[in-house]
């Protein structure tokens, strides 16, 4: 597994962990503000993730199409997701 995949799953271990809590202080009825604070440190490791699979993607399946001259699939590809995390 190269660095950046590494690196997300170890952002999204962290944040599964997180999300889990978050659900306990909601069970345990704790203040809003607390739980909405733990929401944002959560998305937070999300965006992180995020950031971490496009860099590898990037670096590695872009890079790769490109030396092969079929670098169209994987700009669309790319565009797709751009649109969701934009909108």
């Amino acid at each position: 597994m190269n660095p950046e995949k590494q690196k997300a799953l170890q952002s999204l271990k962290t944040a599964k962990g997180q999300i889990e809590g978050i659900i306990k202080m909601i069970e345990d009825e704790r203040y809003c503000m607390d739980v909405s604070n733990q929401i944002v440190a959560a998305q937070a490791l999300l965006k992180r993730s995020q950031i971490l699979i496009l860099k590898q993607h990037l670096n590695h399946c872009v890079k790769d199409a490109i030396q092969q001259n079929n670098w169209e699939e994987k700009n669309d590809e790319m565009m797709k997701v751009i649109e969701k995390i934009i909108t």
